[in-house]
């Protein structure tokens, strides 16, 4: 007779341990107080680090000390992110990029000691990337389209008198993937669809190009490097795999050799500067994790195992005697570490989580998999808030990423966990089509946006509504850029499944978007048309039927739209049109527009603006469950 009472006993108490679990709310101002961190070049001699950070509101460029973890600010700028490259090697200075308000014309800049910057490709329209170093460290190389928009040529400028010089012309819209270290040899790519890419080599001696991917099967291929003796060329393919895995062609042989491979898509796989080490990332699931070898042996080296972190990028030094780690989780920014081979110490250089935000008061990403209309299996990361339980079911959103063909991971976001903070639980899908899941799951969505990618987001929805701590009166979607548009999408074409939608700078008209993008995007055109459609054919008739603009007299749940005035990709007229269209229902909309923001938001002020009126948003439409008119 007593185990019934001790049962009933431990029920009651773990009821009240879940009307326990208080979690301490922050406001969307101390969210933004993590910094981000991205780079980390090593100076010549080791002993600083260059890195891009926001810790001022808006990115700009630092060096850190790596013996003192001292840091100092190399660049102030008040208005336009700036991103550093690279020191320029055996000297202090540095290279780094910046555009104008988001309108990604980036230029690179030479900045030396004495902090004046000097802009190095100052064409009006042109867009530039830094491209790395020649072996003897005379050059840079970068590409640029300052002489015909629509193509990338490749030119070096001697770090002497940057002086540029044409390397290559491209006049047939390839893309320069790898130089080799002699500059006899450019791997080249060409783009046919999202899920084709044909890999080149050019001998410029002679200007021979030879094709390396067989031609009777479709594969994507991607130049990875070229090995130091200039005998060998790395480049990742799927041809006859599921996944990306790295072959080693032989350039006068013309052999090919599987090299890495895993179960998963490898990601990049590089040697260090005099070949001792190799380092391959490989997309496992969402998360990224990381390999190191002994190049010459193939031996695995081991380093200290890094807890509640995924190592999302590496960098070892010329020298070979430290790497570099950029380290981050569902919890936490990015942090940069540094390990050193010879002492095997490795030091944490930054701090990014403000003090002000516990840690336990976050919540760690689960990768979950559920069934779609079909019986697919949709994989997904999701995250459930602290406070809820049966007896406090909690709104919930579903959380479509950028693409179409992009990937959601267990990486940090703050607006994420801001939500989730303040009681949101939030299912990140990764719907058919989404990468990092094999090439067959990537092209179960070419010319069928909207339509079965659109069914994965419904059907997680209904697996949010399965969940006894849910409210599955109360669940949203929420998304930028194509995720957007599926926002847009998903209260058009299913007006009754979702309660809200957020829309973050997405695609509203198809045909429009299709026909302007930017001109530096004719390389990627005919791949992009062959996925989603060609605004100059008879597609034009599907991209009509799943446009959300010329549907949106079916949106009667309330909608809140964040754009940037200056984004190239998705131009402001999507958003003004569509929010136009959803005011005539009658139907509560609210617009935010950025005017110095482009394709996604970077500045600290604005995100604080924007995220901080998204809950605001959900917490009267959601949460509240008081849907309001225009008039109200």
């Amino acid at each position: 007779m007593a185990l019934p009472v001790l049962f009933l006993f431990a029920c009651n108490n773990a009821e009240k341990k879940e009307k326990m679990a208080d979690v301490k709310q922050y406001s969307v101002e101390q969210f933004y107080k993590s910094t981000e961190v991205g780079g980390g070049s090593f100076s010549s001699d080791d002993s600083k680090m260059l890195v891009s950070s926001n810790e001022s509101g808006i990115y700009n460029v630092y060096e850190i000390d790596i013996i003192t973890g001292g840091k100092k600010a190399l660049t102030r700028s008040p208005k336009e992110s700036i991103f550093g490259n690279d020191y320029v090697p055996d000297t202090k200075n540095v290279i780094y990029s910046s555009d104008k308000g988001g309108n990604e014309n980036d230029h690179l800049f030479l900045l030396k000691t004495d902090g004046i910057a000097k802009d190095l490709t100052p064409g009006e329209k042109e867009k530039a990337s830094f491209a790395g170093w020649s072996r003897n460290k005379k050059y840079m190389y970068y590409t640029s389209n300052k002489r015909d928009p629509r193509f990338f040529d490749l030119y070096k400028m001697d770090t002497a008198n940057w002086t540029p010089i044409m390397m290559y012309k491209n006049q047939s819209g390839f893309d320069v993937g790898a130089i080799s270290d002699d500059e006899r040899y450019l791997a080249l790519t060409q783009s046919i669809t999202t899920s084709s890419t044909n890999l080149y080599i050019l001998d410029q001696q002679g200007s021979k190009l030879r094709k390396i991917n067989t031609d009777s099967v479709e594969s994507s291929n991607r130049p990875l490097q070229f090995s130091m003796d200039n005998k060998t060329l790395y480049y990742t393919t799927d041809e006859g795999s599921e996944y990306q895995y790295v072959v080693k062609y032989d350039l006068a042989a013309g052999s090919k050799e599987k090299f890495y491979s895993t179960n998963w898509d490898v990601m990049y796989l590089y040697t260090s500067y005099n070949e001792k080490y190799r380092v391959a990332g490989v997309n496992e699931d969402g998360r990224n994790k990381l390999y190191i070898f002994d190049h010459q042996t193939g031996a695995a080296i081991d380093f200290p195992k890094i807890e509640n972190g995924d190592v999302q990028a590496v960098s070892i030094s010329r020298s070979e005697n430290k790497m570099r780690l950029t380290i981050g989780d569902s919890k936490s920014p990015t942090n940069i570490y540094v390990y050193n081979f010879d002492t095997k110490e490795l030091k944490r250089l930054t701090n990014t989580l403000t003090p002000e935000i516990s840690s336990n008061d976050l919540v760690s990403a689960e990768v979950v998999r559920y069934k779609s209309f079909d019986g697919l299996e949709i994989p997904a990361i999701y995250y459930k808030p602290l406070q809820a339980n049966k007896n406090n079911k909690v709104p919930a959103l579903v959380w479509v990423h950028g693409g179409p063909g992009g990937q959601s991971g267990t990486d940090y976001f703050s607006l994420i966990q801001y939500l989730l903070n303040h009681g949101y639980a939030i299912l990140a899908v990764n719907n058919r089509g989404s990468s990092g899941y094999g090439k067959t799951f990537y092209k179960m969505d070419n010319r069928n946006q909207g339509d079965k990618d659109l069914k994965d987001c419904i059907w997680g929805k209904k697996y949010l509504s399965s969940l006894d701590y849910i409210d599955s009166a109360k669940i949203g979607i929420i998304g930028g850029s194509y995720g957007g548009y599926m926002t847009l999408a998903a209260l058009s074409f299913h007006p009754d499944e979702f309660n809200v939608g957020v829309d973050l700078f997405g695609v509203a008209n198809w045909l429009r978007t299709l026909k302007e993008v930017p001109p530096y995007w004719e390389s990627f055109k005919k791949a992009l048309y062959e996925e989603i459609g060609d605004p100059n054919t008879a597609d034009t008739v599907r991209l009509k039927e799943y446009s959300p603009l010329l549907h949106a007299s079916n949106i009667k749940k309330p909608l809140m739209v964040l754009q940037g005035a200056n984004d190239p990709r998705v131009l402001k007229i999507e958003s003004d049109e569509v929010v136009a269209a959803v005011k005539k229902n009658n139907v509560p909309v609210e617009y935010v527009v950025f005017a110095d923001e482009g394709h996604g938001f970077l500045k600290k002020e604005n995100e604080i603006k924007g995220y901080g009126q998204i809950l605001q948003f959900l917490d009267h439409h959601l949460k509240d469950g008081k849907p309001k008119t225009q008039k109200d």
